[in-house]
């Protein structure tokens, strides 16, 4: 198995850090919150229809008022999101999550006396939004001195709940092991596309493949996740190349 196709083993650890998971309503956001919470570590959940993410109060996950609250004492902000514009607000509107984490990161760059904290605040930006979205995103983390991870992921609402995600994730090297715990709680595997940027670019190749398919008439091929996760390898794998 190569590095592309790595599956994190069963005895991935618990998920320790908090983490907030903005858009924790949503499809996938919500089991992907629950999972989270279920997996041991705190969870701060925001959604902007609050009633959405309020079950997941009962996994012990804090609902809170605003992206900024969500990201307060968090050390990974996860945002799953509808689209681009919705990212964007709520990582750097009036009461966005930068705001959150460029405060964390002022503090533990006064604690420690340099920028080179491995625990520095971490987004990873779960929705499938594009490359373009991603860089913007990208700068935006890069100018709040924030830690930038781009990872869409495989699967609808069904193995989203079930903790079957298959993750594209593109990124700094530093960052894997510390979200193996975190990717392991919600997907079953792990697939590296490379650098920021990558992740996004193999989701919409993908998707372009399926709709192709579908579009070609063949609407009766069973188009599921195990055949595209193996799409997703060979596609990943062409890139180092």
């Amino acid at each position: 198995m190569t590095d592309t196709q790595t599956a994190w083993p069963a005895d991935r650890g618990l998920v320790t850090e908090t983490i907030a998971v903005l858009g924790a309503g949503g499809i996938i956001g919500f089991p992907v919150a629950r999972n989270l919470a279920r997996s041991g570590g705190p969870v701060r959940a925001w959604n902007r229809s609050r009633g959405k993410a309020a079950p997941l109060a009962a996994d012990g996950a804090y609902l809170a008022r605003s992206p900024r609250d969500a990201a307060s004492g968090a050390g990974i902000v996860i945002t799953m999101l509808a689209d681009e514009d919705a990212v964007v607000r709520a990582m750097n509107g009036p009461d966005g999550a930068l705001r959150a984490l460029a405060g964390t990161q002022r503090a533990a760059n006064a604690r420690i006396g340099h920028h080179c904290d491995p625990r520095r605040p971490l987004w990873v930006q779960m929705s499938t939004i594009g490359e373009t979205a991603t860089k913007r995103c990208a700068d935006l983390a890069n100018r709040n001195g924030v830690g930038f991870v781009d990872a869409p992921v495989l699967g609808t609402r069904q193995p989203a709940e079930e903790g079957r995600l298959v993750i594209l994730e593109s990124g700094p090297e530093e960052a894997r092991h510390r979200l193996a715990p975190v990717f392991g709680a919600i997907g079953q595997r792990t697939i590296r596309a490379g650098d920021v940027g990558a992740g996004s670019r193999l989701k919409a190749i993908l998707n372009y493949l399926v709709l192709a398919v579908v579009e070609s008439g063949a609407e009766s091929t069973a188009i599921d996740l195990p055949l595209i996760e193996a799409l997703a390898c060979r596609f990943a794998e062409a890139a180092k190349d």
